[in-house]
């Protein structure tokens, strides 16, 4: 399902349930087009970004997070949820908008 916003010119998109993604851990889906990563930290905080490291392609769905920041499972590459930029000398990676929608995970792309 998918719903245009044409003021911010990003489209949501429903890409799963809440209780698809367990506390803690990440799940890739696909938004739209794009390929994306959506994380359920433990406080319950959603995140989103690109479902894929710039520096070799590792899964970053596979990644272990904390509230500030998601760490890529190949190279250990650090990025920041606030803005993707990485702590660790790596390109920075995208974020998206995520929430929580009567249940349902809606990114915005």
């Amino acid at each position: 399902m998918s719903l245009t916003d044409t003021t911010a010119r990003t489209t949501s998109h429903v890409v799963g349930r809440v209780e698809d993604v367990p506390p803690g851990e990440g799940r890739a889906f696909v938004a739209g087009d794009v390929q994306v990563a959506v994380f359920r930290l433990r406080d319950g905080s959603l995140h989103a970004t690109q479902a894929a490291c710039p520096h070799a392609g590792g899964p970053l769905a596979d990644g272990q997070t904390d509230g500030n920041v998601l760490v890529c499972p190949l190279h250990l590459y650090a990025y920041r949820w606030s803005d993707g930029a990485s702590t660790s000398g790596a390109a920075p990676i995208r974020v998206f908008s995520v929430r929580d929608q009567d249940g349902d995970l809606v990114v915005e792309v």
